[in-house]
């Protein structure tokens, strides 16, 4: 009899912990799945803070490669990322112009002179993200089939206004801007347990860096 009682009682408890675990393994595997899609989305971001960086570096140095070169070029530096599927690509020439500004208050207008985009990304179809410096079309210019922006104007006050550096260039400054944004798919996007929702990330990252 004593020896019997204390099998029994081990016995007992690890039926007690067979049960904790099998309740408890459904919430530390859900809780562990957003940290897989969370270092996914770390490393995608990475890379496209190096894409733009390398992309700014190139396009304000090279007088041999054409941007659609240079976008060429980063794209195939992006591996486990699918650029030509879920990727987008801007390099935009901007200038500060202060013709028409005077007074101590005056800010300089920083124009866009020239803009492009990778003609060999974005094939999942519908909008295609539209550059956040300034977007072709919006007022003046069109796509051409080569990725340029046909049909801006010469630098000058008929120029649209870029959204980045503002107040920060002097007169006649040029600088080039790379902007990269990817369709970050999610593994466990939707996943639910109880209350518990698979937080969203996404679905657009994007960087941007200026040279």
């Amino acid at each position: 009899m004593k020896r019997t009682r204390p099998l029994r009682r081990r016995q007992a408890a690890r039926g007690i912990a067979a049960i904790e675990f099998g309740i408890l393994l459904p919430v530390f595997i859900f809780l562990t799945l957003p940290v897989i899609d969370f270092a996914r989305a770390i490393q995608a971001n990475l890379i496209l803070v190096s894409l733009t960086r390398e992309g700014a570096n190139l396009a304000s140095r090279s007088s041999t490669y054409t941007p659609q070169d240079i976008m060429v070029a980063l794209a195939q530096t992006t591996p486990p990322l699918n650029m030509s599927q879920r990727g987008m690509i801007y390099i935009t020439k901007i200038m500060g112009d202060a013709e028409n500004c005077a007074g101590s208050n005056c800010t300089v207008r920083n124009i866009v002179l020239e803009q492009y985009r990778w003609t060999g990304g974005w094939s999942l179809g519908g909008t295609v993200p539209g550059s956040q410096v300034w977007n072709c079309g919006s007022g003046s210019g069109s796509w051409a089939s080569d990725g340029s922006c046909a049909g801006l104007p010469s630098g000058g006050t008929s120029s649209p206004t870029a959204s980045a550096m503002t107040g920060l260039l002097s007169d006649g400054q040029i600088v080039y801007v790379v902007e990269s944004y990817y369709n970050f798919n999610m593994y466990f996007k939707g996943l639910t347990m109880g209350v518990l929702k698979m937080p969203n990330i996404g679905p657009n990252l994007y960087s941007v860096t200026a040279f």
